[in-house]
């Protein structure tokens, strides 16, 4: 009980994390182009450097990046494993999802025909 009740804060966590357009932008560069300082990951974001000091613990908090010092610079990259559990949530739904969305369409061809009958 306590692992899965861990395994939903974590959940939680990521999901409040990308739930920001600047935080789901910064994970997005990272994404696309690897290891990169914290002002190349946000200088596409129009943010004081507070605010995007902000984000990055909301993220890291979320355990979506990982924060290292390179001399003096800080260097994030993303931990994509993070990342894999949002996936693996919204994939145990998509079936569902897929097979409301089939008998809808089909309810609606059913009904299309009805009408034609008339």
């Amino acid at each position: 009980m306590v692992k899965q009740e861990m395994e939903v804060e974590r959940l939680d966590r990521v999901f409040k994390a990308l739930s920001d357009r600047s935080r789901r932008s910064i994970v997005a560069r990272l994404a696309e182009r690897g290891s990169l300082s914290v002002r190349e990951a946000s200088e596409q974001l129009d943010l004081s450097p507070a605010a995007v000091s902000k984000h990055l613990k909301v993220l890291e908090d979320a355990g979506l990046i990982d924060r290292r010092l390179d001399g003096r610079r800080h260097v994030l990259s993303l931990e994509s494993a993070r990342l894999l559990l949002a996936e693996d949530w919204i994939d145990r739904y998509r079936t569902t999802w897929a097979a409301s969305l089939d008998r809808l369409a089909r309810l609606a061809v059913e009904l299309e025909e009805t009408e034609e009958l008339r």
